[in-house]
């Protein structure tokens, strides 16, 4: 027998359709059947706020003149200060020096926590994670949860500092002249460095150099990407407040 409703060929007797599970018997009297396709024939449309463009570029439903006005003059700050880092030798460690690094220190410390039940080598690496994880994880929320692009870049540019912030760490793992927590430097406490023991473990310690100079490029690659996504960010919040006029 055929059903009524979605057409699918089943054995005969039955009071019920295997596949929609409409009940035969609510088909039958007065009541007109019901031909539309059953829902798994239903072509979904694509969501277009799942495109790249949608996820990094989403239209902004109801953009605030006054919001946009504060989110330019972030990003204005952000764009300055990025410059005083970005223009900064390692060896000047600008980036350690400054209040940011008061902020990516709890979460530093709070990785060395988190990851010391995988190991020593985990523990001491745990702090460099921390302090790279927390911005990513607000980066990542940000972009796919809250759809807010602006807020996202502004992560993306606290996880390029980060990585410039450890930068100077690593280029320390042989000299080991940095100030540390606890007022000390590594010379002064054994395995108290953190990347001196981790490239030491690695048999890499000769490239510590290179590997700073590697974060170090990495931050300033993601805080000049930042800033050019927030930008393009407030234009289209500029442009749609702008249509809605």
């Amino acid at each position: 027998m055929e059903c009524p409703k979605c057409h699918f060929e089943q054995d005969s007797g039955r009071t019920e359709c295997r596949r929609c599970g409409v009940i035969f018997a609510k088909l039958r009297g007065p009541h007109p059947v019901d031909r539309r396709p059953s829902p798994a024939a239903v072509e979904i449309p694509d969501d277009p706020g799942m495109t790249w463009k949608g996820i990094f570029f989403p239209v902004p439903t109801d953009p605030n003149p006054i919001l946009i006005t504060g989110k330019v003059m972030l990003l204005a700050l952000l764009a300055a200060w990025g410059v005083t880092f970005i223009f900064a030798s390692i060896q000047s460690n600008r980036v350690g020096e400054s209040f940011m690094h008061l902020v990516n220190l709890p979460f530093h410390e709070a990785g060395h926590i988190i990851f010391s039940f995988m190991g020593r080598f985990m523990q001491v690496l745990g702090g460099t994670l921390g302090q790279l994880l927390m911005p990513a994880v607000c980066l990542g929320v940000l972009l796919l949860r809250t759809r807010d692009a602006f807020g996202a870049a502004v992560a993306q540019w606290w996880l390029g500092e980060s990585f410039m912030d450890i930068a100077p760490y690593i280029n320390d793992a042989r000299a080991l002249d940095l100030v540390l927590l606890g007022g000390v430097t590594g010379k002064e406490v054994e395995d108290y460095h953190d990347w001196e023991y981790l490239l030491r473990t690695l048999g890499m310690l000769h490239m510590d150099h290179a590997l700073a100079y590697l974060a170090h490029g990495t931050g300033i690659v993601l805080m000049v990407s930042a800033l050019l996504w927030a930008a393009a960010s407030l234009r289209l919040e500029y442009h749609t407040l702008k249509n809605r006029r």
